[in-house]
Order: C-alpha cells, then structure tokens, then sequence
C-alpha cells in the first residue's frame, strides 16, 4: 500500500491511469484542424442527417470524391488534407455506387481509377458485433484512411436506436477507432418523422446520445428553392447555412445562389408590429392588421409575454 500527501491509501497492484500536465498536450496548428475547411474537422467524428432521398448519401460521396481528389467540396470548400477514403454504403449495390461515383468524378473532373476510393465489400457490416468491429479496426489500421464513411446507421446494427444504453457502446467504439487512427468518421442517419423546432441534432432519429457523439452535424432540409445544409461544429464557427440543389442530368450536388427570403413568423411580425406603432396596441386591431385568427393571435402573444418580449397595459400590447 501507498499512501498519498492527502493521506489516502493506493493498492500497489492497481495499475494507476496515465496522466500529463495540461500544458503537454498535444497542439495542432490551426491551419491542420480541418480535413475540408470549416466543413468537417481533421480526425472528427459526426453525422449527415436529413429525411429519406433528401441527397445524404450524395452529401456523404461528394465529401469522399473531394478528399480523395483533393478538389474544392461543394465547388467551394479547400479539401485541406486530401487522402484516401474508406466507405459502406449498406443501401446501394456495386452498380448503384459505381454510377454515383462516375458522376461526381466526371463532374469534378477527375478519373475515378486515379483515386483512393475504398469500398468494403462485404454483404452486411456489423458495428454491434465484435468479430466485424474487429476487422474494421484493422482494415483501418492498413488502409489509413482520413476518412471513413458509414451509409446508413440503421442498417449497421441490430439495436434499439431509442436506448441510450444500447446504442452508445456502438457510439464508443467509433470514437475509439477514430482517436486509435486519428481517421475521421462520419454517419448517415436518418430524421424523425416529427422534426424539432429546435437544433437540428434534436431532430435525428434515436437517442439524443447521437447528437451528443458527434463533432459536427451536416443537416439538409427540403426548401422552396432546393436543399438547405445547416452545419452545426461542437468547437469552431459554423459557415452560413447553403442553398444546394441535387442535379439530376449528371447527378451531384452544387451550391446555387440563395435569393430566397423566409417568411417572418407570426411571432415576429407581431413584434415589428408593436415596435413600429408609437402607442400601444389593442388584440382587436392587431388581429386585423396582421390578418390572423384570434385563437393564432392569442397563442404567440401569450408565448411572447411569457418569454418578457411584449408586455401589455390597458391601452394594448407594447415592446
């Protein structure tokens, strides 16, 4: 037995953790923390998201392609550390991957023979068994790749994607093949039927231990104009949401001007409301002035007052 300056007592047969000083850690230049520059970071673990055939898995290829190549993702992000890629797309036979990969390489102009695209052949990829983690841990391990793409989540596994308890190991081991091979990872996953109003991770089907997991979300959502891709990074800035469009003559994904504008809510018309008026305002004459019903009229000036964005006296409403 060992005893501490605090006065505790150490088993001499427990192996102590290894430890550093915080100032020994390891510092990356900030010019190597992305692999395509403010799109996905060197070594991070995340996911693409969205409703099914919204274009994740062209997301998920025109990341591939761009790494492998070393051509600008999307026409316009710098592919920082170009290298080979590893992928299973578990939904798409050879023939469908193939077709895929000759558009985007066309498009980007490159020969698909001339890049390190690594496809794992197998029928079904495992990530909940032991024996399958294992073989992709060394197929890691020989190719090196700077990342590996996993198509979809659901088909990866055989566990309750709602149980935290079931779902996080698989979770955990990723992460520690990403950390043994300093590889990036990323998943595509679907969303829930009922999207939330709030973060778009709140809005990945499953535990919320996915969201959690991940160092960066690529999100897209159907529009007016086409697809909007939400970028959200747990520790750096996130670019301005992109405007995309999936091009179907020779398929892939390209950022399109965005003239769109979105229409204000009801919440925040009746504020720019209140706040141009020089007097308060009755519920009566803003119910006409804004031209909605009484009962959408009272649900967001009750959801307003509570929030201490509006307050209201006996003449009316005011900010």
């Amino acid at each position: 037995m060992t005893t501490t300056a605090a006065g505790q007592t150490i088993r001499d047969d427990i192996e102590v953790l290894p430890v550093v000083r915080a100032h020994q850690l390891e510092s990356v230049p900030p010019e190597q923390r992305w692999l395509v520059d403010t799109l996905w970071p060197a070594e991070g673990v995340g996911v693409i998201g969205a409703h099914p055939k919204l274009g994740k898995t062209w997301l998920g290829l025109e990341l591939a392609v761009s790494i492998a190549s070393g051509k600008p993702c999307l026409g316009r992000f710098e592919v920082k550390r170009p290298g080979p890629v590893l992928f299973y797309l578990a939904e798409d036979n050879a023939h469908a991957t193939r077709d895929r990969l000759n558009a985007l390489c066309r498009h980007h102009r490159v020969d698909l023979a001339s890049l390190e695209l690594l496809v794992i052949d197998v029928p079904q990829l495992r990530l909940d068994l032991k024996s399958q983690l294992a073989r992709l841990d060394a197929t890691i391990a020989r190719y090196r790749p700077r990342l590996l793409l996993l198509d979809p989540l659901v088909r990866l596994h055989s566990r309750d994607e709602n149980s935290s308890q079931e779902l996080t190991p698989i979770l955990g081991h990723l992460r520690t093949l990403q950390r043994r091979h300093k590889t990036a990872i990323a998943l595509v996953h679907h969303a829930r039927k009922q999207v939330s109003a709030g973060q778009h991770g709140q809005s990945l089907r499953g535990t919320g231990d996915i969201f959690a997991w991940a160092d960066v979300l690529h999100y897209l959502q159907r529009c007016k104009n086409g697809l909007r891709l939400t970028i959200e990074h747990r520790s750096a800035p996130a670019p301005d949401p992109l405007l995309l469009k999936l091009f179907k003559d020779q398929p892939h994904l390209e950022i399109v001007p965005d003239d769109t504008t979105r229409e204000p809510t009801l919440q925040e018309r009746i504020v720019q409301t209140l706040l141009r008026s020089p007097e308060p305002l009755p519920g009566k004459q803003l119910r006409t002035m804004l031209a909605v019903n009484n009962q959408r009229l009272t649900d967001a000036l009750n959801a307003l007052q509570r929030r201490g964005r509006i307050l209201r006296s006996t003449a009316g409403w005011h900010c």
